[in-house]
């Protein structure tokens, strides 16, 4: 299955919603339309031209353990080195080391092109980017200096090594060993599981970021320390020493993904060096988790991009049955499946799920940016709240969307989707573990809940919510958009009040926050759509009454955000029936009586 990169919705994202060049300017950097949207192009051409014919194939083929070295598949190591050279791997990169310092706002839109072209390849770079900005953030000069260059321009590799058969997200369940040693590093033993990329033939050295347990640790999370161990040790000068007593045990045998090496990584006394101060490694790990979760996030939008790229193009080619009104192809023996009003019900929720994620994720992009680039003290604190407040939602709901998104594109190829040859299948199992990895899509809804709505009282949420009414109420007032930005209007008055019930049950049962945190954030992110579609509505109507062309392309968003609010909206109402049902009746059936 081919993928050709959404160009034309990016750019009405980028510069009409959002404003991109202006957003550049307030950070400093000197990016004008013409030449953000020639990066766009040339993303696009190498993300369709290069990486995703590698996608079925290295699908296929998977990768291979042999002797203690794994292989990626054919044609992966060739596509990172062009992927490398073309300056891809640093364009988020701190320039003090070799990075393009390019605004998530824009480098984003290229991370989604490249999980919508090939999720397997793309994970490597993806878990690199996130060790570089742990790095950065917390380590020391001299870590920094020897390691960050080479992060940075992607020559090496970055992994994040969490998990432990026995600890998962009980982090406090930690059983890897740092022993200190007189020259100031450390004996790092243990086992990691679902190591993603921790063993390839891409890089000539791979810098695995370790959370592990000093001896005189305390008990609990706050008893864990963050060390880089590197495949192979680097000298003074950066070159290449001996390899470092670390292995790659196992590769998982999984459900998909597979042209990504996910892998037991066994560390018997590796070199490994601290980042940050001793037993505050979770300070480190939740740099790159919340980096690494917004990725994820991404994950799930490019999947859906690419299921309904190939949902609709079967659609218009597949001939079955004529239409209900009558035939639309006389001169052929049968309607193309995209006038039956139930295929074009699984499209448009494709589209407007695909295009309203693509909205919202742009708009955490830009918080991110402006938490780190704002000239201004309290706006990038503000914007650090905002993003904090988001990255659940972006992680959980985009990813949750892109699974429904997939399973819509195997429905519309009908008994051809269940089969390989089309690659809609391939999508589904792709798409199943970005709701599971860097969190559950469960544990999201709590870190949602308990972190970011219950920490403040819901103050950070009641701005958001303030925020998106304002502009609800800025459109009301015009005659083309009163029908979508009255049941905007009332669904964002319903949800402020929901929060306050969501607040209150919490407080009273404290089983009360895990049984309504995956219904309010799922609430949370359809109101949101809501809110981004009628915005994008208005700069549609805005575009139609200046006459500024492309009248079809602006229709049809007018005609998305209509379906959007009338078909897809009101499932907000069944996740606000659920939660306020309670947790009683989650608690009232004895564990016990789930046998069979």
């Amino acid at each position: 299955m081919s993928y050709q990169a959404p160009l034309r919705d990016m750019a009405f994202v980028l510069h009409e919603l959002f404003d991109l060049s202006a957003h550049c300017a307030l950070l400093g950097h000197d990016l004008d339309r013409a030449l953000i949207d020639a990066v766009l192009e040339q993303a696009a051409a190498f993300t369709g031209e290069v990486i995703a014919p590698l996608n079925r194939p290295g699908d296929e083929q998977g990768c291979q353990l042999h002797q203690g070295q794994v292989s990626t598949p054919d044609g992966f190591r060739a596509a990172y080195q062009q992927f490398v050279a073309n300056g891809w791997a640093s364009m988020t990169g701190p320039v003090a080391f070799g990075g393009q310092g390019l605004p998530q706002l824009l480098a984003c839109n290229v991370h989604e092109m490249l999980m919508g072209a090939n999720l397997a390849f793309r994970v490597y770079s993806g878990l690199t980017e996130g060790a570089v900005l742990a790095l950065h953030t917390h380590g020391s000069a001299e870590l920094q200096q020897r390691y960050l260059g080479k992060l940075v321009s992607g020559e090496w590799a970055g992994t994040m090594c969490l998990t432990e058969p026995q600890a998962g997200t009980d982090l406090a369940l930690l059983r890897t060993r740092a022993e200190p040693q007189a020259d100031g590093s450390y004996r790092v033993s243990g086992s990691k599981i679902f190591i993603s990329g921790g063993d390839q033939d891409l890089t000539d050295n791979i810098v695995h970021l370790v959370l592990a347990r000093l001896p005189d640790a305390p008990p609990g999370v706050k008893g864990i320390s963050l060390l880089l161990v590197p495949k192979f040790l680097v000298n003074a000068d950066g070159t290449l020493g001996p390899r470092n007593a670390l292995s790659c045990g196992a590769l998982e045998h999984k459900m998909g993904i597979k042209g990504t090496s996910t892998c037991v990584m066994n560390f018997d006394g590796a070199s490994g060096w601290l980042i940050g101060e001793a037993h505050q490694g979770l300070a480190g790990m939740f740099t790159m988790m919340n980096d690494a979760r917004f990725q994820v996030g991404l994950q799930g939008l490019g999947i859906g991009e690419a299921a309904f790229q190939g949902a609709l193009g079967y659609a218009r080619e597949r001939l079955q049955s004529r239409a209900l009104g009558g035939a639309t192809a006389p001169q052929q023996a049968a309607d193309p499946i995209i006038v039956h009003p139930d295929v074009r019900r699984m499209l448009l929720t494709q589209k407007t799920l695909v295009e309203g994620g693509r909205m919202l994720a742009a708009y955490t992009a830009r918080q991110l940016d402006l938490q780190h680039g704002h000239p201004q003290v309290e706006a990038r604190r503000a914007a650090g709240s905002r993003a904090a407040l988001l990255i659940p939602i972006v992680k959980a709901f985009l990813t949750d969307m892109g699974q429904e998104v997939a399973s819509h594109g195997v429905q519309v190829f009908g008994g051809h989707g269940y089969i390989r040859e089309w690659g809609m299948e391939q999508l589904m199992r792709d798409s199943r573990i970005t709701q599971l990895y860097e969190g559950t899509n469960g544990i999201q809804a709590l870190d949602f809940i308990r972190r970011k709505v219950l920490v403040d009282s819901g103050a950070e949420l009641a701005a958001l919510q303030t925020e998106f009414r304002q502009l609800a109420q800025a459109q009301q007032a015009r005659p083309a958009l009163a029908a979508m930005a009255t049941p905007v209007l009332e669904r964002l008055g319903e949800w402020q009040e929901l929060g306050r019930e969501v607040i209150a049950m919490s407080r009273g049962d404290v089983e009360e926050i895990g049984a309504t945190a995956v219904d309010f954030l799922q609430y949370s992110a359809y109101v949101l759509l809501a809110g981004l579609w009628l915005q994008a509505a208005a700069r549609a109507q805005d575009a139609l009454d200046a006459g500024r062309g492309e009248p079809a392309f602006y229709q049809a968003k007018l005609a998305s955000a209509a379906f959007y609010l009338r078909r897809v909206l009101p499932r907000a109402s069944s996740h606000r029936e659920a939660l306020l049902g309670g947790a009683a009746c989650l608690l009232a059936l004895p564990a016990e009586h789930f046998a069979f």
